[in-house]
C-alpha cells in the first residue's frame, strides 16, 4: 500500500505527525509533501522538521512538480492532507495545481482514487463551505479535525489518535488505535 499525506500551514500539525507516523508502523509505504507554511508550523507546534520525518517517509519538495506523486501513473492508494489550510482546499476545489501537493490531490481526483481532506479552521464562511461542497461532489472525504469525546480521553494523545484512527478508517487501512463504538478491547 502506498499513501500521500499532505501538510499545509494550518494548525494541527499534531494530527499529521501521528499519522505519518502510524502509517510507517502499519508498514505502509508513504510520500510526504509540505507547504512552506506547514513547515513552518510543524516546526512551531511539534518541534519537527521536515529531516526528522525522513525516517517515517519519502519527503518530496513542494516545488518539485516532476516528483512521483505529481503523475497519475505513479499509483497510489490514496492522499490526506491534513491539517488542511482553506487556501490549499480552495485551490484543489478550484482545479489549480501549481505546487506538487495541490497537483498530487488534482492527480488522486482524476484517477478516482481515495482523497481525504483533514480541514482545521473554525467558523467555516460561505466561500469555505462552498469550496468543501465541490470537493464532497467529487468523492473527496471532508474529515473536519473534530475528535469525539466517547471513549472518555484523559490525555491530548487520546483525542489526536481518535482523528487519526478516522483517517485511517477512510483509507481503508486497519489500525489499533482506538476502540470502536461498542466494541471492547
Amino acid at each position: 500500500m502506498r499513501i500521500v499525506v499532505g501538510i499545509t500551514g494550518a494548525s494541527g500539525s499534531l494530527y499529521a505527525y501521528t499519522l505519518i507516523r502510524a502509517l510507517h508502523q502499519l508498514g505502509i509505504e508513504t510520500h510526504l509533501v509540505a507547504t512552506e507554511t506547514g513547515v513552518k508550523v510543524m516546526q512551531y507546534e511539534c518541534g519537527i522538521t521536515m529531516d526528522e520525518l525522513k525516517q517515517f517517509a519519502t519527503v518530496h519538495d513542494n516545488q518539485n512538480l516532476f516528483a512521483p506523486v505529481a503523475s497519475g501513473s505513479f499509483q497510489t492508494d490514496g492522499m490526506v492532507i491534513v491539517p488542511c489550510s482553506m487556501n490549499t482546499l480552495g485551490t484543489i476545489a478550484n482545479g489549480m495545481g501549481e505546487s506538487l501537493l495541490s497537483r498530487a490531490a488534482s492527480v488522486v481526483l482524476k484517477e478516482k482514487r481515495n482523497l481525504v481532506i483533514v480541514p482545521r479552521e473554525a467558523p467555516f464562511h460561505v466561500i469555505h463551505l462552498r469550496n468543501m461542497t465541490t470537493l464532497a461532489e467529487s468523492g473527496v472525504h471532508i474529515l473536519p479535525a473534530s475528535p469525539g469525546f466517547y471513549h472518555h480521553p484523559t490525555e491530548i494523545w487520546e483525542l489526536i489518535n481518535f482523528m487519526v484512527a478516522r483517517i485511517l478508517d477512510e483509507l481503508k487501512i486497519e489500525h489499533q488505535l482506538m476502540e470502536r463504538w461498542g466494541e471492547k478491547k
